[in-house]
């Protein structure tokens, strides 16, 4: 284990040798292993999307064993899905790449901004999963219920010994479309998720808007001006730095797009990236490719 590794894992100060061993697997996964920054596949678009919307463009990712050895022979530090994804390739892939299981989703017909809880501890622990994902939406008027699901469920967790991943995605109540992604409204939206005992949070790269009324007095004067430093403003949020963040990728953009959101998260001092449809919605030498270059930049190639 690398010493900034150790550093890492000295932050989760209440976690058990179980919590840390998974939260080092996947620190120590991969082409990024053991230098603090992180590449992880999520393929949960599925459930949110649609199988055609998600997988047509790319066929041969219908098929689950698809995604499973991208994010392997990609070098890639974890890989994120559904139960029923996970449970498709499980056998063949056992202890090839850290995993974690998706246990809440929606879809694109539903009306209510929620998620249905689809999974739980005892799945990820049959499964062999590294941490459990879990996404709450801040603003949303069901929000407060999907915290509680996650508070019994992250500490469900952590008495076994696995991590928790959440997503924080604000969404719904008063928030306009551009204050969900506003930079106050980011950064509190990830230190909710710190708050509720994440170990690992992602949120979406935060632009230059302000959002709340309340508080653009206190956003005066401050440096907003590039992505790197609205990514440092959001690390500084999850406990000045104490916990790791990774930030979405995103919908689809073209490469040199996805490419400097890396190197921005990279200077902001951001853990690194959770990209799912930028990859997998590409041919596989394509995203291979793509997956390699955004590795080289978090190595500071680029």
């Amino acid at each position: 284990m690398t010493p900034i590794v150790r550093e890492i894992l000295a932050n989760y100060e209440s976690d058990n040798p179980g919590v840390k061993a998974n939260l080092a697997r996947i620190l120590m996964q991969g082409r990024l292993g053991g230098t603090g920054k992180l590449v992880i596949l999520p393929v949960d678009q599925g459930f949110e999307h649609g199988p055609a919307r998600s997988f047509a463009v790319n066929e041969p990712a219908y098929d689950p064993h698809y995604h499973f050895q991208l994010a392997i022979d990609a070098g890639l530090s974890a890989y994120a899905a559904p139960l029923g994804m996970l449970e498709a390739g499980a056998g063949t892939f056992a202890g090839q790449i850290p995993t974690i299981l998706k246990v809440n989703s929606s879809n694109s017909w539903a009306t209510g901004i929620n998620q249905a809880v689809t999974g739980g501890v005892d799945d990820a622990l049959r499964l062999g999963c590294s941490a459990i994902g879990f996404t709450i939406y801040p603003g949303a008027d069901d929000v407060f219920d999907m915290m509680e699901e996650i508070r019994e469920l992250s500490a469900q967790a952590k008495s076994v010994g696995i991590a928790t991943v959440i997503w924080s995605y604000p969404r719904g109540g008063t928030l306009s479309k551009e204050g969900e992604l506003a930079l106050d409204v980011g950064a509190y939206a990830a230190h909710m998720a710190a708050l509720l005992g994440a170990h690992i949070i992602k949120v979406k790269l935060p632009t230059d808007h302000i959002e709340q009324k309340e508080a653009k007095k206190v956003y005066e004067g401050f440096d907003a001006s590039t992505q790197a430093k609205r990514v440092a403003h959001v690390v500084k949020s999850c406990f000045n730095g104490r916990r790791i963040v990774v930030f979405s990728g995103g919908a689809a953009k073209g490469a040199d797009a996805v490419y400097q959101d890396a190197r921005d998260i990279r200077d902001g001092g951001g853990n690194g990236s959770i990209i799912g449809r930028n990859t997998f919605q590409r041919p596989r030498d394509e995203a291979l490719a793509m997956l390699d270059k955004i590795i080289g930049i978090y190595q500071g190639q680029d």
